[in-house]
């Protein structure tokens, strides 16, 4: 099916039984989105809506087919010939504020003519360019609205934007789950650790009670395989390995069969990247790294105190030459820890 909102146009796919479906839930049929609001709660169930990495094999495979716990499986192709959630590529996701309302609108306007749908029950998951999306950009505007759960698969980004008000209270009780695997992609390695930390400082901010974060804020990088590789074996079924466990993650107790107890509270959460690289914590000198944008110290001869020195990837890796022909710093110093700088 395809959705008509506001001139752009996102195919999507729905699951269920007959029954769960609306007459208008057919094959190839263009469903145009309308004011209409909510489903009626008391009569249809809830969805687990998945956004694809960049490429859309997720929409295709449609991993998340069928009915869990009362939760309906739903995916949206992204509306651009990449098939990139949020538009750009990498890290810069130019398109992520839109997409984010058009997916909102998807929710809200298109999906209830469709299925029998219980509006206060929208569950979120996310594989690699999708989690970008979700984390970056749509759980910042609109978790307060949804009040759900989420999982965030193989990828994720700070907020993007200004959340809303109440984003850093919301996870307080919205469950969310990061979930990656120990030989990530470099890149993620990065970002990751950045998301996490912003969504704790957020509720940290908001005051939200230590106990009842720990139970909904969760992370995790057991799996041994590269990036979305959550069985160890190829990037299909680690992903289907960790769609078949949603409700076991985000309702019971994480425990998924070939992987072991994935709900680590982000906030304790002590485990590295095979990288050395903290999972939940922000790289620092000591973890064999300098942030983007640190200020680097130094008494002795070499660059003038407090130099920022930046890196289009975000980190400098642990003995990194850097050479200046303008001689600000001497020629070839090497970037090391924190027993070179304070």
């Amino acid at each position: 099916m395809t959705a008509e909102i506001g001139g752009f146009a996102i195919q999507f796919k729905v699951s269920g039984d007959p029954s769960d479906l609306q007459p208008a839930a057919k094959n190839g049929a263009v469903i145009r989105a309308t004011e209409t609001t909510a489903g009626d709660a008391a009569a249809g169930k809830g969805i687990n809506l998945l956004l694809h990495g960049d490429g859309g094999q997720s929409f295709f495979d449609f991993p998340n087919k069928g009915d869990q716990v009362g939760l309906l499986g739903v995916v949206a192709l992204a509306p651009n010939d990449k098939m990139f959630w949020g538009g750009g590529g990498g890290n810069q996701r130019t398109d992520g504020v839109l997409h984010s309302k058009l997916l909102d609108a998807l929710i809200t306007n298109v999906l209830p003519q469709v299925i029998k749908m219980d509006s206060s029950k929208v569950f979120f998951m996310g594989i690699s360019g999708g989690s970008f999306l979700l984390a970056g950009f749509f759980l910042p505007a609109f978790a307060e609205k949804y009040q759900s759960g989420a999982i965030l698969g193989c990828g994720a980004l700070p907020p993007q934007v200004q959340p809303s008000a109440n984003f850093g209270k919301t996870l307080e009780t919205m469950r969310i789950h990061f979930q990656t695997s120990a030989q990530e992609q470099d890149g993620i390695q990065v970002t990751i650790p950045q998301a996490i930390v912003s969504y704790l400082k957020a509720a940290t901010d908001a005051q939200v009670d230590k106990k009842a974060l720990a139970k909904k804020l969760t992370a995790d990088a057991t799996p041994k395989g590269t990036h979305c590789v959550f069985d160890g074996k190829q990037f299909v079924s680690g992903i289907q390995l960790l769609t078949d466990n949603y409700s076991r993650v985000i309702f019971g107790d994480g425990d998924i069969k070939g992987i072991g107890k994935v709900s680590t509270s982000a906030a304790d959460n002590n485990q590295k990247f095979a990288s050395g690289v903290p999972v939940a914590k922000l790289r620092n000198n000591a973890a064999g790294g300098v942030p983007q944008g640190s200020q680097l110290r130094t008494a002795a001869k070499g660059f003038p105190q407090g130099t920022q020195l930046r890196s289009a990837a975000g980190v400098f890796p642990q003995g990194t030459q850097l050479r200046s022909a303008a001689g600000v710093f001497p020629q070839s110093p090497q970037l090391r820890n924190a027993a070179v700088f304070k």
